[in-house]
């Protein structure tokens, strides 16, 4: 899959608002690879792959979950996280991407995990930190990716739980154990 064939397939998918985010964590993500001397075809690619799943039902997904053997786990988080999951998934059955290193990207950019590979650290803090994202803290974890991707990833894990911790909401697990991991590998 080229780039052209892989932004005719989220155009589909997304709203416009939500392809002008794509667009922008694209640009992030081809940036912050040039910066650390990633892949940055695989970077863009899998920016222009990671919401694909974003406008599917939360029925759809919850179904995919079940019948894809997903882990079910899943299921008891909130369906926010549900697109990246299902996403990586969908990606792989609808338009034959067989990238495991897209595909891990795609399904950990919004969770995060331990000792994520460093495309998926890139795509995790490029959709975090793109030019058009606007809330506390976000500038302190722009300026840090600038200078180190795991630190820049343990303090938008530290956001994010915060949020969520505020909200009452739960974290799901994969969020708290990079958070551990980050802290504990600094």
């Amino acid at each position: 899959m080229n780039e052209a064939e892989a932004f005719a397939a989220v155009r589909k998918s997304l709203k416009p608002r939500r392809f002008e985010h794509t667009e922008r964590v694209t640009e992030e993500a081809e940036r912050l690879a040039g910066l650390y001397g990633a892949d940055v075809g695989k970077a863009r690619l899998a920016a222009i792959l990671h919401d694909y799943a974003k406008y599917r039902s939360p029925e759809e997904m919850r179904q995919t979950v079940i019948e894809a053997g997903l882990n079910r786990k899943l299921l008891f988080f909130g369906d926010e996280i549900l697109h990246s999951f299902v996403g990586a998934y969908y990606i792989k059955e609808e338009l034959g991407m067989e990238d495991e290193d897209i595909l891990s990207a795609v399904r950990y950019h919004t969770t995060g995990r331990a000792a994520m590979k460093e495309l998926e650290k890139i795509i995790f803090l490029a959709d975090y930190i793109e030019p058009g994202r606007s809330f506390p803290g976000i500038e302190e974890v722009r300026e840090t990716a600038k200078v180190s991707l795991d630190e820049a990833c343990l303090l938008s894990l530290k956001n994010t739980i915060g949020f969520l911790v505020k909200k009452k909401k739960p974290v799901y697990p994969d969020t708290f154990e990079a958070y551990n991991y980050y802290t504990m590998n600094k």
